[in-house]
């Protein structure tokens, strides 16, 4: 999916995905001679929650910002992290879904 078909319901889906696939992923780090996980935070420092707060805002001028700023974002990150998101929220290409698939002749359904 390119980062110009979001829409701003679709790219608060994605960016609400986005920032549990980051987390998701932790780290080890050595404290006080143990070994502790420590969560992902790398969806902070993407200030994640405040494109998600601009895209889930009132007012038009910032679910914009939020939009831009989100496709800026969608074009950086890799392709098993896009792939990750989009299966998360569900959506998918049709073109490329077998012949029998159920869902091969219509768009994904965006909640």
């Amino acid at each position: 999916m390119r980062s110009e078909d979001f829409t701003i319901d679709t790219a608060l889906d994605a960016a609400k995905a986005l920032q549990k696939v980051l987390a998701s992923r932790v780290h080890r780090k050595k404290m006080w001679g143990q070994e502790v996980i420590v969560p992902g935070q790398l969806g902070e420092a993407l200030r994640l929650p405040t494109m998600i707060a601009q895209l889930g805002g009132k007012v038009a001028k910032r679910r914009q910002k939020g939009l831009a700023r989100f496709q800026d974002l969608w074009d950086t990150l890799s392709e098993p992290t896009k792939k990750e998101v989009l299966d998360m929220i569900g959506w998918y290409n049709p073109k490329e879904l077998e012949w029998d698939d159920k869902r091969s002749n219509k768009r994904p359904e965006t909640e």
